[in-house]
């Protein structure tokens, strides 16, 4: 079977999992995702039966009500995104010739859970305003309040995105690429993607190395935040590829649920490491300080241990690219701004 098809069989989750679990309810909500019986087929109603689960045994991380309708025709959102990626990639600025510019995408996979969009629009922010990307940000993102403006956060949309972004906006040899993807984790390393009724298909370790390598920029820095995210640094790791994890392979990461405006890892790396520093670096350091200081607040925490691996060829050419930038002020974390009203009008109008 196919790696995609088979991982799409991970999306499942029967009510007999949640048996024998035992979770603290002091320490931070950890982003957790289950493992089907192998024969289980993904279906909708399994995920809201999870998302309950959750619910029920960790405080703060409450779901929107499963047995709401969306607000928006998940067909309509589907058949929505070439538009949306046409309108994104408009307002992209080109290379600069001469010089190495740096390109985000950001990607936000759960669209349940607020906290990934905050993160996700808040990268996006702190690189156009400190970074200098300013026309150089894509954000990908499953959120139920920007299904009308920003293109979902898929496993499609993202190799469209670093197809059009190396054949007609960036240099793939001379630019920088930060890919930065948050979302929950398993155990077996693969990102969820999703948003309520919409499942849609997870993005594993290997997934994302193949993607990377299909369409190739020479010089990258991936930054994954999620539970048991250290799995992604070996088959992502290369001579010019700079890899941030928030976790060891085997820990989880904490921050998460409904009652969190940003992740423990996305407000230290983010929020104060990037705004401490100018170097990626410098800024895993301040965050790995930072982290383990709010994870010894709980005593039954285990550490998640950030995870970074890195090259003096990728080092290099960031010291490099940091040497022409000019950089800007601070920006302040604030979550993202809720939605009026009109954005969601396309998406949803089938439903009413």
């Amino acid at each position: 079977m196919h790696a995609r098809e088979a991982a799409r069989l991970l999306l499942a989750l029967a009510a007999g999992v949640a048996i024998g679990w035992t979770l603290s309810t002091t320490a931070p909500a950890p982003r957790v995702v289950a493992t089907p019986a192998p024969d289980a087929a993904p279906t909708g109603a399994d995920l809201a039966q999870f998302r309950q689960f959750l619910a029920d045994l960790l405080p703060g991380n409450e779901p929107r009500r499963a047995d709401e309708p969306p607000d928006y025709s998940p067909e309509v959102v589907m058949y929505d995104q070439p538009r949306l990626m046409d309108e994104a990639f408009a307002h992209l600025v080109r290379h600069t010739p001469g010089k190495t510019d740096l390109y985000l995408v950001a990607f936000g996979g759960d669209g349940d859970e607020d906290v990934f969009r905050n993160e996700v629009e808040y990268a996006e922010t702190l690189f156009s305003q400190r970074f200098g990307a300013k026309g150089r940000t894509l954000v990908l993102e499953n959120n139920p309040a920007t299904v009308g403006t920003r293109p979902l956060a898929t496993w499609t949309n993202l190799e469209d995105a670093l197809e059009r972004l190396t054949t007609r906006v960036m240099d793939p040899e001379e630019d920088i690429l930060v890919l930065f993807m948050t979302s929950h984790g398993s155990e077996e390393h693969d990102l969820y993607v999703g948003m309520g009724t919409l499942p849609l298909d997870p993005i594993n370790a290997e997934d994302l190395a193949d993607i990377l390598a299909a369409h190739p920029v020479r010089w990258k820095v991936v930054i994954v935040s999620a539970c048991y995210s250290g799995g992604f640094v070996a088959p992502l790791k290369n001579a010019t590829t700079m890899v941030v994890t928030a976790a060891r392979a085997d820990r989880t990461s904490f921050g998460c649920g409904a009652d969190s405006d940003i992740t423990y890892f996305g407000k230290a790396f983010f929020a104060h490491g990037l705004n401490e520093t100018d170097s990626f670096r410098g800024a895993f350091d301040v965050a790995t300080r930072l982290v383990a200081e709010w994870e010894a607040e709980h005593d039954d925490a285990k550490a998640s241990e950030p995870q970074i691996a890195s090259t003096p060829l990728i080092e290099a050419k960031l010291a490099s690219w940091r040497k022409d930038l000019k950089l800007g002020a601070p920006v302040p974390f604030a979550p993202a701004a809720k939605p009026d009203g009109e954005a969601q009008s396309r998406a949803r109008s089938r439903n009413q």
